[in-house]
């Protein structure tokens, strides 16, 4: 089992993948080269079995979204159906809660096509959206806060987005963060080919962060009243 920081630490180390299987995660040396993590994070993009594979090395809890291609059902060599990464928790439109770490997701992209899954129109994202005012409102009760970690596959508007239609992020991302306050965004989508490209960005009270392929990711648990802490290290 990898060794992960203990209930009481005021931090949480996560491991977030996007959009890319990394060989050197899928592989017998994930543990050496990421070390021990609290929770893994899937922000969109990735096959069940690499999230499987990650999960069942690390043996640590997962939330993940689907991306723009993603599927259903997986047919694997071995002839199973497979509806979903073992353990992992899909967080589309839900409110989770990961030792003290709260989280809410929503999968997918703006809609580029007339492909009927996982691409949302502004107004359907927003409809998204409503499903999670729920679960933010009993955290507001319960904990103080609506929210810690917002998961997406896309980006907000104007944050690391680009501008072909495939890539835009969508404009009630921003509308959320600012009337949540999440102290993290975390996105895939976005492709990174060069080291100058912007891959972490505040918006007001927000850290957004692209995590392609992967971010290993230090977030200091909420205490309220305190600002949020962010420490990265990258692949």
């Amino acid at each position: 089992m990898a060794m992960s920081r203990s209930a009481g630490s005021s931090s949480m180390r996560v491991l977030a993948i996007s959009d890319k299987v990394v060989p050197i995660l899928y592989s017998a040396g994930i543990r050496e080269r990421v070390g021990g993590v609290d929770l893994i994070v899937g922000c969109g993009d990735l096959p069940y079995y690499y999230i499987d594979f990650v999960v069942s090395m690390l043996d640590r809890p997962c939330v993940f979204v689907h991306g723009n291609h993603g599927r259903e059902v997986e047919y694997w060599s071995n002839h199973r159906t497979v509806h979903g990464p073992s353990g992992a928790v899909d967080l589309h439109r839900r409110t989770f809660s990961e030792a003290g770490l709260l989280l809410a997701g929503l999968e997918g992209s703006l809609r580029y096509s007339p492909a009927p899954r996982f691409q949302y129109t502004e107004t359907q994202m927003w409809w998204n959206i409503y499903h999670l005012f729920p679960g933010l409102l009993a955290n507001r009760l319960r904990h103080g806060r609506w929210l810690d970690v917002l998961v997406t596959h896309a980006p907000p508007a104007g944050i690391h987005d680009q501008p072909d239609r495939a890539h835009q992020g969508f404009r009630c991302f921003r509308t959320f963060m600012d009337w949540f306050k999440p102290r993290y965004l975390l996105h895939g989508h976005i492709h990174v080919y060069r080291h100058d490209t912007v891959t972490r960005t505040r918006y007001r009270e927000t850290e957004v962060v692209n995590v392609y392929p992967f971010r290993i990711l230090e977030l200091e648990r909420a205490r309220v009243g305190r600002s949020a802490r962010f420490q990265e290290a990258r692949p």
